[in-house]
């Protein structure tokens, strides 16, 4: 919101409740702010944190009697409505409420055309729509609908000042119907660009409806006596050709808000030779709505919004780049809901600039169509050459000539250009936005190849020499899966291959708790390390207590085909050389005698055992595992050496730790 919401606050607070109570709600409200610039954006949930901060410290602004009434945050927000408007009219902002009718109701029917002559001053103002449902002597029924939570009281109170203020009504308003609506809501009529952006937008509107009671009979006979004297005017028919002749670009509308003609310049546009190219396409086909903003095109919102001015942008070419078979409704499917995209991209109609028409949506009984009468938006003959227009394509009963001949500066345009530096703008950040993801995925990836000490030197651009590196001791852990026989079906093989996966993602999960790195695997054997690339003084004790985890998990796991799998594991600690090698597809790998023995420890194992090097067994921690000696056992290229093999076994604490055993 615009700081100028919040000024008004911060002036009445000031003003009736004084400095430091002002102060005190703003440091209740933990607001970083307590000034506010005009224009200046900021947090929508700002006013009613401030208003529920307000309820807590001040007394009840409506109350005069000394009653000593309850606060609450709600009747704060409705003050703040009040104190908005109250605060505007000292700005002269007044003026235009005063002009726009005689009547109330002529001021709610005209309150989107007066935000629209704002929209400029205030380009990011998200401004509210509303229209009348229904009108009788004694009120209205006022539905609302804005893009704000939070905000209902806040509009009751801009209401009840406006009613008291400009038009010196008495003023009842209730909430009849409340509800949070989906811009996303999409139905078969709408389009599959408009689907793809309200889904990446995925706003949500608040819809609430009003019973606003006041003296409403004056407003009531004057619209009577219209309607009499429209009824004891009897003409002749005449052909829609004729109203299409003298608003050239107006295009008539369905009840299914389907094109049932065009006029021939608005079909020029469009390239199409007839208005049998484009009777029965859907509208949003074809025009943009980008007045007024967040309604969804409905046939009833049509009926409601009739003394609301509309801007339609039109898509050039459409109706042969978008078929209608692929949009076609659902048989037998009436009056359904085509809502538009609440952020639209502006980059369309290329080759040619964007046309934008601009007029009133016209509702003929007699023929129960709609007519959307309008002209296009023209600044000067630069910009008319460039939308491929010409001067006679205008209206001659309008201003259209004589303002483009003057070189007038139209606001609709001119908002249309900066939309589509905010669309460029808001584009450029959500590149940004998907670079740093992408970015994030490719280190998520590199880290996941590679160590995150290693990756960041060769991210550095340091060769990959630099991360080879001496460990003068380490322990090394070599896991082999046995129980997957070779399969003959595809069926088997992926069976195979589920298990594989289950077995390895399980000791993945593992590997971060014990300060393990997992260097690679090789057909059904998991090879891991601790010690490098960052050292541990503990990388014996963290490999065995990993492959006690894995002795014990393996045995929870859930395999197809009951299969029956079992795992040998070996353990060995010496030195080695660990680092990076080739540039296709970077690995940390270990080299020397050390991961030679470690393999060996682990061929020479027993399923379901761990079998561990003399020279791990001096490294653990005594009294801490229990080890049972194999005596001498004959290992390929190392003749006969004294190791020790184990598993896993739950022992009472000692001195109060649990105690790991490792045993035959």
């Amino acid at each position: 919101m615009y700081g100028m919401l919040l000024e008004s606050v911060q002036h009445f607070i000031q003003l009736e409740y004084g400095e430091s109570a002002w102060r005190e709600v703003v440091r209740l409200a933990r607001c970083k702010w307590y000034v506010f610039n005009t224009h200046q954006i900021y947090p929508d949930g700002l006013m009613p944190e401030l208003a529920a901060a307000a309820a807590q410290l001040l007394t009840d602004p409506t109350d005069r009697s000394g009653e000593n009434v309850e606060p609450t945050a709600d009747g704060f927000m409705r003050y703040f409505g009040r104190c908005f408007v109250r605060f505007f009219s000292n700005l002269g902002y007044d003026a235009p409420i005063r002009a726009t009718g005689r009547y109330f109701c002529e001021f709610l029917k005209n309150v989107d055309n007066l935000h629209l002559q704002m929209r400029f001053a205030y380009p990011k103002m998200k401004s509210p729509s509303m229209y009348m449902s229904h009108v009788d002597r004694n009120g209205c029924v006022l539905v609302y609908r804005s893009t704000r939570r939070g905000f209902t009281q806040y509009f009751m109170g801009q209401l009840d000042q406006i009613a008291e203020e400009v038009y010196d009504t008495n003023l009842r308003i209730r909430v009849l119907q409340s509800e949070n609506t989906s811009t996303t809501s999409v139905s078969s009529h709408l389009s599959a660009v408009a689907t793809a952006a309200a889904t990446a937008t995925g706003l949500q509107n608040v819809l609430v409806k009003y019973r606003l009671d006041f003296d409403n009979s004056a407003f009531v006979d004057q619209h009577a006596a219209v309607h009499t004297f429209d009824r004891s005017l009897q003409l002749p028919s005449i052909p829609i050709k004729l109203l299409l002749r003298l608003f050239p670009f107006g295009v008539v509308i369905d009840q299914d808000i389907r094109i049932m003609d065009a006029g021939e310049k608005l079909l020029s546009v469009w390239g199409a030779s007839t208005a049998d190219d484009v009777r029965g396409h859907l509208l949003v086909q074809h025009l943009v709505l980008r007045r007024p903003r967040d309604i969804p095109f409905t046939w009833t919102n049509l009926m409601y919004l009739a003394s609301v001015t509309f801007e339609l942008e039109v898509l050039r070419g459409t109706h042969a780049t978008m078929p209608e078979k692929k949009l076609s409704s659902t048989k037998g499917e009436k009056k359904s809901v085509s809502p538009l995209p609440a952020t639209l991209d502006r980059r369309g109609s290329y080759g040619s600039r964007s046309i934008l028409l601009k007029g009133q949506m016209r509702h003929f009984k007699e023929i129960d169509v709609v007519v959307f009468l309008c002209s296009p938006v023209v600044n000067n003959l630069d910009e008319l050459q460039a939308m491929s227009l010409f001067m006679n394509d205008l209206n001659l009963h309008g201003l259209s000539r004589e303002l483009v001949l003057a070189g007038w500066q139209h606001c609709s345009r001119l908002e249309l250009m900066f939309e589509r530096a905010e669309q460029w703008s808001q584009d450029l950040e959500d590149n940004y936005g998907q670079l740093d993801k992408w970015k994030r995925k490719g280190d998520s990836l590199l880290y996941s190849m590679l160590p995150r000490s290693v990756a960041d030197q060769l991210q550095n651009e340091q060769s990959t020499m630099n991360t080879c590196k001496a460990f003068n001791l380490i322990s090394v852990m070599f896991c082999e899966v046995e129980g997957l026989r070779p399969q003959a079906t595809i069926k088997g093989v992926m069976d195979v291959v589920e298990c594989m996966n289950t077995v390895f993602s399980c000791f993945d999960s593992l590997t971060d708790r014990f300060s393990v790195y997992k260097v690679e695997t090789v057909n059904q054997v998991y090879m891991a390390v601790s010690g490098a690339p960052e050292y541990t003084r503990e990388h014996a004790r963290n490999v065995t207590d990993l492959s006690l985890e894995f002795a014990e998990n393996i045995r929870d796991l859930q395999f197809p085909c009951n299969i029956k799998i079992q795992i040998k594991i070996g353990i060995h600690s010496g030195p080695v050389v660990a680092g990076v090698v080739g540039m296709k597809v970077p690995r940390y790998c270990l080299f020397g005698d050390t991961v030679n023995t470690a393999s060996r420890m682990q061929t020479t194992s027993q399923p379901g055992k761990i079998h561990i090097s003399i020279t791990t067994k001096r490294l653990l921690p005594q009294n801490m595992y229990n080890l049972t000696s194999r005596g001498l056992v004959a290992v390929k290229g190392k003749g006969k050496n004294g190791n020790v093999l184990g598993r896993k076994k739950t022992t009472k604490p000692t001195n109060g730790k649990t105690s790991q055993s490792l045993i035959v």
